[in-house]
């Protein structure tokens, strides 16, 4: 049997980390959060540099990367990536043969991301991009334009179990355990 590969998906404000770290609490997965192992990039090189600058880095750089970090046979819960078509389809032509892939897709609404990504600024949160408003905006277009191309490509994968999530309430424990029944 495969060891499993789980892929948070959703706009931002979704709940992608609550519910990556509340799974990480039940079970024993290897948690792989992108954006962290890249800010751990020695500052003086070239990808270090990148990240200062608040650039992206291309495929080519990024692949390498995170490939190091899928390893093994244990599972995995991917955080941050994919976050393009390219990327998605390299995490499927590079692992599916290794990994049962599931993809959970956090389906919210634009006015509940930004409900959410509020309340997160409310209860203390200390994002700086999510207390300026046009940075919110950026980022939610962001993913409509650069993700969800992405997340239907992996819709529509037939080396993916696809999970489309749309959360029944407001109350984490009722999501999360509605989370846990979908992804059985």
């Amino acid at each position: 049997m495969k060891p499993l590969m789980i892929v948070f998906m959703g706009g931002q404000g979704s709940g992608k980390g609550t519910f990556a770290h509340l799974l990480l609490q039940k079970h024993n997965f290897k948690y792989i959060e992108a954006g962290a192992i890249l800010r751990t990039m020695p500052s003086d090189s070239i990808i270090g540099q990148k990240i200062a600058r608040g650039e992206l880095l291309s495929d080519d750089e990024l692949f390498p990367i995170i490939s190091q970090y899928i390893t093994g046979n244990s599972d995995i819960i991917l955080d941050g990536f994919p976050r393009t078509i390219g990327q998605a389809k390299w995490l499927i032509d590079n692992f599916s043969d290794k990994f049962e892939i599931k993809v959970i897709f956090l389906n919210i609404s634009e006015e509940k991301m930004i409900a959410h990504i509020k309340k997160r600024i409310a209860e203390g949160g200390n994002r700086a991009d999510d207390a300026d408003e046009n940075a919110v905006h950026k980022r939610i277009e962001s993913f409509k334009t650069i993700t969800m191309p992405a997340i239907e490509l992996l819709k529509n994968e037939s080396r993916v179990h696809f999970i489309d999530i749309h959360l029944p309430s407001d109350d984490i424990d009722t999501n999360f355990n509605y989370i846990l029944e979908k992804i059985k």
